[in-house]
């Protein structure tokens, strides 16, 4: 499938949706603290969402059991938990890191977004980790630029993800998006630099690294969404929605104090 590059007036569009997603996720990570529970984050983000006529495009989306929808606005994933965690009543403690994960569609355009936040004080390990998969995420955005290849995102990632002495999550990518919210290409966190399709101006993209303290390999549990390490060690996700320019990329869910949005490559 073609990969589908957007018009400017497409691209506006998705700059909307983007700061919907990125005021909430903004808004959320701010309310997080020990003693709150993961389903109370839910229904700020679905009052937020709904008073722009936005919604979280999480909700039903298609899972692994089938005739089953994903049942909330949005994935919050706790410690161990890699992605798509569904959103409980368990309160948070003193300790805990949480992904956010926060998907929004409005009128007809996606946006893609997440963060991860610490709990109250978290453990040195915790905060590093943390650290790295932001980094991480800024190298491979950094990597966007018209007639760079796919594979450079992920290359960035991964080397520098590895040489922080954490791993990658294979079984989890990055993706194309605009009005669906996956759309081609398929953009993993690891990889050989200079494969694959080239970057071209309009191309919108999704990329989130997803990192593990410990080793890579995930499963799926038994509700078919809540991926989580099979080693039980933390894991971190961070996401942008980026659009692909001549020198670099515009990216469309910085937080509302981010100085700029126009990231040019080196």
């Amino acid at each position: 499938m073609a990969i589908i590059i957007k018009s400017r007036r497409e691209l506006e569009m998705m700059r909307r949706t983007g700061k919907v997603g990125r005021d909430i996720l903004n808004l959320l990570s701010t309310m997080v603290k020990p003693g709150m529970n993961t389903w109370d984050l839910n229904e700020v983000a679905r009052v937020e969402l709904d008073k722009v006529g936005a919604i979280g495009t999480s909700k039903h989306y298609p899972t692994y059991k089938a005739g089953e929808g994903f049942p909330s606005e949005m994935c919050i994933s706790t410690n161990e938990e890699v992605v798509h965690g569904i959103p409980s009543p368990r309160a948070l403690i003193e300790g805990d890191i949480i992904s956010i994960d926060m998907g929004a569609k409005l009128d007809g355009f996606y946006g893609d977004s997440a963060v991860t936040v610490p709990v109250g004080a978290v453990s040195a390990e915790a905060q590093r980790l943390l650290d790295v998969t932001r980094t991480a995420l800024d190298r491979a955005v950094a990597a966007v630029k018209a007639g760079a290849r796919v594979s450079d995102i992920g290359a960035a990632v991964q080397s520098y993800v590895e040489a922080q002495g954490f791993s990658v999550v294979r079984e989890f990518v990055g993706h194309g998006i605009g009005t669906s919210l996956h759309e081609e290409p398929q953009i993993p966190n690891y990889g050989t630099a200079g494969r694959g399709p080239r970057l071209a101006e309009g191309m919108a993209l999704a990329i989130e690294p997803m990192v593990n303290a410990g080793k890579p390999a995930v499963k799926v549990l038994g509700d078919g969404w809540t991926a989580v390490t099979k080693d039980k060690a933390l894991s971190a996700h961070f996401e942008h929605t980026v659009v692909v320019t001549e020198h670099g990329c515009r990216v469309l869910t910085l937080p509302p104090d981010a100085v700029f949005e126009d990231r040019v490559s080196a």
